[in-house]
């Protein structure tokens, strides 16, 4: 079993509810990990994403969630208390994530150690990009994220060679001119 994977989960088509699939992305272009750890895109796999569940001790899953607060609000939400946020009422992919734990247990396997570092949209929309508030706000995000896997003894050194926030985007946009 392996131990930590960090899961962005969202859908970049809907403008803000992508902020979790560029956070991995910026991520994995902008730092190295030690120990390492595994960045995985999970899209809108929603229970797709079943046997990722059954590989992780650890998942911090990022998301944009929708909670009744500030625009850019920043939670992290242990994954037992997932349901009092009302995260059921987000998108099929949040569902999913949930009905992944339910299944588990149902299965009788072990739950991996699991939390939401979740930010609160302004936009939902279909559009590629963030709003200006989000993309105010995501370093705040990135850095929240640091700290928290800083606390699990995981350090992280930043990339020589970096990729900002709107390039990630640019290359969710038009691909095939990505800078590697």
């Amino acid at each position: 079993m392996k131990d930590l994977a960090i899961l962005g989960v969202g859908n970049i088509l809907e403008k803000d509810d992508g902020v979790a699939i560029y956070a991995t992305k910026y991520l994995e272009k902008n730092y190295r990990f030690s120990p390492e750890i595994d960045i995985i895109n999970g899209g809108v796999e929603g229970i797709n994403l079943l046997n990722l569940f059954m590989e992780y001790k650890h998942i911090i899953i990022l998301d944009a969630i929708e909670i009744d607060d500030e625009v850019g609000s920043i939670y992290h939400i242990p994954s037992e208390e997932l349901t009092g946020y009302g995260l059921n009422s987000g998108g099929a992919h949040e569902i999913g994530v949930l009905q992944c734990f339910d299944i588990l247990e149902l299965m009788g396997k072990e739950k991996p150690k699991s939390s939401v570092l979740g930010i609160v949209p302004e936009i939902i929309d279909v559009e590629i990009g963030l709003s200006n508030t989000m993309q105010n706000r995501f370093e705040t995000y990135i850095d929240t994220l640091l700290k928290i896997l800083e606390q699990l003894s995981i350090s992280q050194e930043k990339n020589t060679l970096t990729f900002s926030l709107e390039e990630i985007i640019a290359e969710f946009k038009n691909p095939l001119h990505a800078r590697y």
